[in-house]
């Protein structure tokens, strides 16, 4: 995404979105992923802070086999052959979708050996207390209502590939959450 381009994600700041503008931002795979996710939380259950981890599949940028990298040595490992950790500034670009959320996320990538379809595990501590299940609820809630089309809700037992192909930016999966506690989920 734009350092300084104005940044949008459908379903969560497009309201703000300015026509005069002549470039924009429409945020990464990632930041798509998880600010739908992020606004349906805080709006309901106020986020303190929390820690985002991607799950990212391949992306042209990586290496085929291990190589040469101008940037970090893990950069340069093959993509097919390894889990590799990354940066990802996803976290911190939700911030800019939700200013509330500005300064209270952080995050890391995992780019694992797969072709297609990405996870984002969310952590957070809340302000208001909530059980799984009134997430679970809320985030249902915001996917059958004003985020249909954006938001997907499932509950079936499912894996990476059953996604390949959905339109959806994101896609809670009920039955992969846990919490710690009413606070930390």
């Amino acid at each position: 995404p734009s350092a300084d381009a104005p940044m949008y994600v459908v379903g969560v700041n497009l309201d703000a979105y300015d026509p005069s503008a002549k470039v924009i931002s429409n945020a990464s795979c990632t930041t798509n992923c998880l600010a739908p996710l992020a606004k349906v939380i805080h709006d309901n259950f106020e986020i303190v802070e929390g820690l985002m981890t991607t799950v990212h599949a391949t992306t042209a940028t990586q290496k085929t086999v291990d190589g040469p990298s101008g940037k970090l040595w893990r950069d340069g490992r093959g993509a097919q052959q390894n889990i590799i950790p990354a940066s990802t500034g996803a976290a911190k670009a939700v911030g800019k979708v939700i200013p509330a959320l500005n300064g209270k996320l952080t995050g890391m990538a995992f780019r694992v050996p797969v072709a297609n379809v990405s996870v984002v595990d969310l952590t957070v501590r809340l302000g208001k207390p909530a059980s799984y299940d009134a997430i679970k609820q809320k985030v249902k809630e915001a996917a059958e209502g004003p985020l249909k089309g954006i938001l997907g809700y499932t509950e079936d037992q499912v894996v990476s590939s059953d996604f390949i192909g959905d339109t959806h930016s994101s896609i809670f999966d009920a039955a992969a959450g846990i919490s710690l506690n009413d606070n930390f989920v």
